[in-house]
C-alpha cells in the first residue's frame, strides 16, 4: 500500500465522516440520553474497524484539492445521514404509532418524560419505543446499519456526489412503508377504539342524564391494555420483521 501518513490520516477521516453522520441520526445512539463523548467514541470505534475492509474504496479519492476535499467530506456526512434516516424515520413511525395507541384506548392525557427523546411523551408511547429500541438492539440489528455503511461504497462511492432527488425518493418511500407497516401493527387498537367509542355514544344517546363517558373511560382503558398485553409480542416482532426491509435493505 503506497499511501503516505497525511493520505492515512485523511481517508481515516473521509470514513468517519460517512459512519459519525449515520451514527449522529441512527435510533438509539443519537438519543439525548446518550452522552456526545460515547456517541464519538463509538463512532471512532466503528471507523477504526471498518477501515481496514474499505481502504480499496477511500484512498484512491483522497490526493485532491482542498476545496474538493471539502465538498467530499460534505457529500459523506450527508450519504451517512441518510442511511441513519431511514432507520430514525421508522422507530419515528414507531412512536407517532405508540402516541396514536395511547390517545385511541384512553391512556394518552397523562404525558411523561420520554425516554429517548426529551420531549414529553404518552407513558405507553415510552414503553412501546423503548421495548422496540431495546428489541433492535439485543436482536443485533445495529449490524445491519453498519453493513448498510459499507455496502454503500458500492452504491455511492466517493467519485460521485451525494444525489439531494435520489435521497429525497428514498426517505420518502422510507415514510410511506413506515406508515404502512405501523397502520398495520395499529390496526387492532383503531378497530377497538371504533367499535368501543360507537358503543358508548349509543348507550350515551340512551341514557343521557347518565354520564355515560366519566363512567365508561376506565373500562375502555382496561380493555385496550388487555388488548395491548396479549398483543404487545406480535406486535414488537412484527416491527422487527419489518425493519431491515422498510429501512437499510432498500
Amino acid at each position: 500500500m503506497n499511501a503516505t501518513i497525511p493520505d492515512l490520516v485523511i481517508a481515516a477521516f473521509v470514513a468517519f465522516c460517512r459512519v459519525g453522520g449515520c451514527f449522529l441520526v441512527m435510533p438509539g445512539l443519537s438519543s439525548v440520553r446518550v452522552p456526545m463523548q460515547v456517541r464519538l467514541f463509538v463512532a471512532v470505534a466503528a471507523t477504526m474497524a471498518l477501515l481496514s475492509h474499505m481502504w480499496d474504496s477511500i484512498l484512491p479519492f483522497v490526493q485532491q484539492t482542498p476545496d474538493a476535499l471539502l465538498l467530499l467530506v460534505l457529500s459523506e456526512t450527508l450519504i451517512g445521514a441518510l442511511i441513519g434516516l431511514m432507520a430514525r424515520f421508522y422507530v419515528l413511525a414507531l412512536q407517532f404509532m405508540g402516541t396514536a395507541i395511547a390517545t385511541m384506548i384512553g391512556y394518552g392525557s397523562g404525558m411523561g418524560a420520554g425516554i429517548e427523546e426529551g420531549e414529553p411523551q404518552a407513558a405507553l408511547a415510552s414503553i412501546l419505543s423503548f421495548s422496540a429500541l431495546l428489541l433492535l438492539f439485543v436482536l443485533n440489528f445495529h449490524h445491519e446499519v453498519i453493513k448498510a455503511i459499507v455496502l454503500s461504497y458500492r452504491l455511492a462511492p466517493l467519485n460521485l456526489f451525494f444525489n439531494p432527488q435520489s435521497a429525497l425518493v428514498d426517505l420518502t418511500d422510507t415514510i410511506s412503508e413506515a406508515f404502512f407497516v405501523m397502520l398495520r401493527l395499529g390496526s387492532p387498537f383503531l378497530a377497538y377504539s371504533l367499535l368501543v367509542n360507537i358503543a358508548i355514544g349509543f348507550i350515551n344517546k340512551l341514557t343521557p342524564q347518565i354520564p355515560v363517558y366519566f363512567i365508561s373511560l376506565p373500562f375502555v382503558i382496561a380493555g385496550g391494555l388487555i388488548l395491548l398485553y396479549f398483543g404487545s409480542s406480535v406486535f414488537l416482532s412484527l416491527f422487527a420483521d419489518s425493519f431491515v426491509s422498510v429501512t437499510v435493505g432498500r
